[in-house]
């Protein structure tokens, strides 16, 4: 029926959940082996994440997903079996030095990235610290000034944290004010809620240029990929491709957005991201 030749999945909260040992950190078993069996059928199957290669790595591998992946929220386009990188995109040195010093000393709980690690103060160490290690999947390196420290690398993506919806306010306001011309965009994950992490990359940078950035690697017009989301700012993604799917804990604004995609082209599961859910949706477009 559907003429799917190619996926492109966020992760959080649609192949990884809040259930820790079921799905978290890693999708559940039944997960891994729906996509290695639809890798293995030749399809390829592109993970979309705000987060970096290294925590999505054990599910490429374990799924056999030797292709390109968006990460970074769209910073860096890599492929970690084969560690090959198609793009990535580096911080202005000035600009990431302005942002680190604006949120420090407004006490956010923030951290900088490179494409193989992540950096904290070391004075900022809480309890948010071992929630993210979970959701990432590796330690933090600790530094004793994260904006003189910021200069020696080459950063990828800084992260505000913000508490919750309110704090996210106060966040984005100094990031305005800042004028760096930067992109600020916001992801949650199931384990850490009510956290909003900010996820600031260079000019112009987001999902949606990563999945330009995907067609063009694996050779797959956007008109033939299937993308799922679970967030309203998933759609910036979705709406590239000629198949969209929401699951059944997606928001309601990103259930009415992939409904415009008509008849056969979109999908949206009764079954949650807990439950699976993803399942249902492959099954029905890759049959």
């Amino acid at each position: 029926m559907q003429n799917v030749k190619g996926i492109i999945l966020d992760v959080d909260g649609v192949i990884v959940g809040e259930k820790i040992g079921f799905n978290s950190p890693n999708p559940n078993i039944k997960v891994i082996n729906k996509l290695k069996e639809l890798r293995s059928k030749g399809i390829p199957i592109s993970l979309c994440t705000a987060k970096p290669h290294f925590s999505i790595g054990n599910i490429i591998k374990e799924a056999g997903l030797d292709n390109y992946h968006i990460t970074d929220g769209g910073s860096v386009i890599i492929n970690p079996i084969n560690h090959s990188i198609v793009k990535q995109h580096i911080l202005d040195k000035e600009l990431a030095k302005q942002v680190l010093k604006v949120y420090i000393e407004n006490n956010v709980y923030t951290e900088f990235y490179t494409t193989q690690h992540y950096y904290i103060q070391k004075d900022q160490e809480n309890k948010i610290t071992p929630q993210h290690k979970h959701i990432l999947q590796q330690d933090a390196v600790m530094v004793s000034d994260i904006v003189k420290e910021s200069v020696k690398h080459e950063i990828t993506k800084i992260m505000p944290i913000a508490l919750d919806e309110n704090d996210k306010v106060r966040v984005e306001k100094m990031f305005e004010e800042l004028k760096t011309g930067l992109t600020l965009s916001w992801g949650i994950h199931p384990v850490a809620n009510p956290l909003k992490f900010g996820i600031i990359t260079a000019p112009g940078i987001s999902k949606q240029e990563g999945a330009i950035e995907i067609s063009k690697n694996i050779g797959i017009p956007l008109e033939n990929i299937l993308a799922v989301g679970d967030s309203t700012s998933d759609w910036q993604f979705i709406k590239m491709c000629g198949y969209g799917a929401a699951m059944q804990n997606a928001s309601d604004k990103l259930k009415e957005l992939v409904q415009t995609k008509g008849e056969n082209h979109f999908k949206i599961s009764q079954k949650s991201v807990d439950e699976n859910g993803i399942i249902e949706i492959l099954n029905y477009f890759c049959k």
